[in-house]
């Protein structure tokens, strides 16, 4: 078995390990940190053999979709050595395994190349951030939809039993998005000034549904802080602003990588 496919499988197997630990509250927080540390070290082990080539970073799709679980993970056991977000695990640690899954079993490449200016560089590793910190802030919205929905019922269940008050979990949705927002501010700053044109016929699509998704997150952030929204209003936006985020990546490198087989 190639080394990658060994790295491959142990951080699969903590990952699962993590998850299967935090559903069933059987070791205590550090052991859960263990085990989320060690996934996320293969993990890296295993991006740097598949993603650094001779020719540069091959950012194919699959590869692409590693790399943001990974980010991903390792904002989220970061993000719990200093907030109660530790149920997130719970669907994030095994989408990080079915991402390195993936990665492994359909390869795809995509090379930015080498020489690639410092500035392109920048823009790719600033995206992967913020798409990687609203995912977390939509995943937390759909904890904090589960929430709001067993209140008004009146069954709690075991899941909301586990989780923080409900204010305490849109204080930390908002801290989430409001650091996502940054961080897609600045790509999309970035793209503009670095990228030679961002409404190139290749990335119109991304450059427009990323746009979009700014305004989203805008709005929502604006009617938080200025009418106070809440609850659904704020879940509703933060899905949206997700989805139409998602699509903008890995929509259009779908097309462009897997149907039309562009390597752009």
């Amino acid at each position: 078995m190639e080394t990658v496919n060994i790295f491959a499988a142990i951080a699969i197997f903590f990952y699962i390990i993590a998850s299967f630990t935090k559903i069933y509250q059987v070791a205590s927080k550090h052991i859960l940190l263990l085990f989320g540390g060690l996934a996320i070290i293969c993990h890296a082990l295993v991006l740097q053999q598949s993603m650094i080539t001779p020719l540069g970073l091959n950012l194919g799709f699959f590869n692409a979709a590693s790399m943001m679980a990974w980010v991903i993970a390792m904002l989220l056991l970061l993000s719990v050595l200093r907030q109660p977000v530790e149920n997130l695990i719970i669907i994030l640690f095994p989408v990080a395994a079915l991402a390195i899954g993936l990665e492994i079993y359909f390869p795809t490449e995509r090379i930015l190349p080498s020489d690639t200016q410092f500035g392109v560089t920048l823009h790719v590793l600033l995206s992967i951030i913020a798409y990687s910190l609203l995912t977390i802030s939509a995943i937390q919205a759909l904890f904090l939809a589960l929430q709001d929905h067993r209140l008004r019922h009146k069954h709690p269940g075991w899941v909301l039993k586990k989780l923080p008050p409900l204010q305490i979990m849109e204080t930390l949705l908002f801290q989430m998005i409001g650091i996502g927002f940054i961080f897609l501010s600045l790509s999309l700053l970035s793209g503009i000034i670095f990228l030679q044109d961002i409404f190139a016929q290749h990335l119109v699509h991304k450059t427009t549904l990323s746009i979009i998704a700014w305004f989203v997150f805008a709005i929502l952030l604006w009617g938080h802080w200025h009418y106070g929204w809440r609850s659904k209003t704020v879940i509703r936006w933060t899905i949206g602003g997700f989805s139409v985020l998602m699509l903008a990546y890995f929509g259009s490198k779908m097309v462009l990588e897997l149907i039309l087989n562009h390597g752009y």
